[in-house]
């Protein structure tokens, strides 16, 4: 049952209080794009922590995180502060125009967290898929090469090149085309469908090689200029790939000299358990994309990596009008400053415990329940209508989803084949929170 309280206790503007949440949805019909879906059409009107507020006073758990944007929660008083007192003394000038400092501290610091002991910059942009575009941008600049390499179920965005770099066809590539040339999707391991009777290990040599079989039959290695990879799949279903995997894929682009870009936009700020997902493969990519909870919901996105390639590119070849804006770059201050000081990369690991455990219980209950996977915080269930088919259950998966959005759980799936329930739950969230909310699933799950 979902929570309510008094209209009064949040604060809203007279023209907010004064329209009825079905006025809001009558409005939101007429005037924005059908093309921009809801999950939930409530009308959130306050965020705190891991809870929002909606217009009619009604309160949701949030273990969908704005996609993966909030690891530091709603309206964190140190990031709002830090936007505050941001706002008061500059919005924005434009790098390219004037530089100042919170772009300059915050590229330092990104540069002192991220993998590897070797020099390096970064650059910062508004969007993830911006952010990948740039990447693609530098690595072709630096390599002199044109072909770009994601991976079969990848999400890297919605603009041309990063739709063409992604798996998924429907909704995001279907009659959008032409899409970007020379851009390729090698294999990538999903080990709750491999064979049945194969071992993980065999499993591994398997897709490794195909792997290795994609850059004879479908590109000539030597005209790559990166690949790009997810260390964890997101919209792809949290498929967590092998540390052999991942080490093949780096040590042969090192072979090859095509640069390596890890696309820590989801994966990235506390959400596995460390800043970067990619440091549970033990690899040191060339370039890191990175996004989402950089800024706390805040527009503002990222490339760091190696200095030599960031600065393949000469002065005015990279950047935008509101690239890396105060406002962003004041919010990831402060979103770096609550990581270490709450602990939220040891508190991912607890979060992620805590719903692997009760997930392991619901599959004893659940048949339809056919794995179960995280790394960190990053957690998903698939749902299939057969455990031994192991067949895809969209429909179910769905319903659950519908359950959770109707009665004070906002959640989301992912998967090419949209069965999976994903956990994106804020990492200040409490115990007794976090509980509540899958006491919330659980009866969706037996609903």
């Amino acid at each position: 049952m979902i929570r309510k309280y008094r209209q009064g206790d949040i604060h809203m503007s007279q023209t907010t209080a004064s329209i009825t949440t079905a006025q809001w949805q009558q409005k939101r019909d007429q005037f924005v794009s059908k093309g921009v879906s809801n999950g939930n059409r409530s009308l959130a009107v306050k965020g705190e922590g891991a809870e929002l507020y909606d217009l009619d006073g009604r309160r949701f758990i949030d273990f969908a995180g704005a996609i993966g944007t909030l690891n530091v929660g709603h309206s964190h008083p140190k990031v709002v502060e830090a936007v505050k007192r941001q706002a008061e003394e500059l919005i924005h000038p434009g790098f390219n125009v004037m530089m100042y400092p919170t772009y300059i501290e915050l590229a330092e610091k990104l540069c002192g967290i991220a993998p590897g002991s070797h020099e390096k910059k970064a650059i910062f942009l508004n969007s993830g898929a911006e952010a990948v575009e740039n990447a693609v941008k530098i690595a072709r600049k630096y390599t002199k090469r044109q072909g770009v390499v994601s991976f079969t179920r990848g999400f890297h965005g919605r603009t041309n090149m990063t739709m063409s770099m992604t798996s998924k066809v429907k909704p995001y590539k279907f009659g959008f085309g032409p899409f970007a040339p020379e851009v390729y999707q090698a294999p990538f391991p999903y080990y709750y469908q491999k064979p049945a009777g194969m071992s993980d290990e065999s499993y591994d040599d398997m897709v490794i090689q195909a792997f290795n079989d994609f850059f004879i039959a479908s590109v000539a290695p030597e005209t790559v200029a990166c690949v790009v990879m997810e260390p964890v799949q997101g919209e792809g279903g949290f498929i967590i790939p092998s540390k052999r995997f991942v080490q093949h894929v780096a040590s042969f682009c090192k072979e090859h000299g095509i640069v390596f870009v890890a696309d820590e936009i989801q994966t990235g700020f506390a959400r596995t358990g460390t800043y970067f997902a990619i440091e549970h493969f033990d690899v040191v990519p060339d370039l890191i994309t990175v996004s989402k909870s950089l800024a706390a919901g805040l527009p503002l996105s990222g490339v760091i990596g190696r200095a030599e390639m960031l600065d393949a590119a000469a002065p005015g070849e990279l950047g935008g009008t509101y690239a890396g804006s105060p406002l962003g770059c004041a919010a990831a201050l402060a979103v770096l400053d609550i990581i270490e000081e709450e602990g939220l990369n040891e508190r991912s690991e607890e979060i992620g415990k805590i719903i692997e455990d009760k997930a392991y219980e619901w599959k004893q209950e659940f048949p339809f329940i056919g794995d179960i996977r995280r790394l960190g915080a990053m957690a998903a269930i698939e749902i299939v209508k057969d455990p031994d088919t192991r067949e895809p259950d969209k429909t179910k998966a769905a319903a659950i989803a519908a359950y959770a959005n109707q009665n004070g759980l906002l959640l989301l799936t992912a998967g090419i084949n949209g069965n999976i329930i994903r956990f994106l739950t804020p990492l200040v969230i409490s115990d007794s929170l976090l509980n509540e909310g899958l006491s919330i699933l659980e009866a969706g799950l037996r609903a």
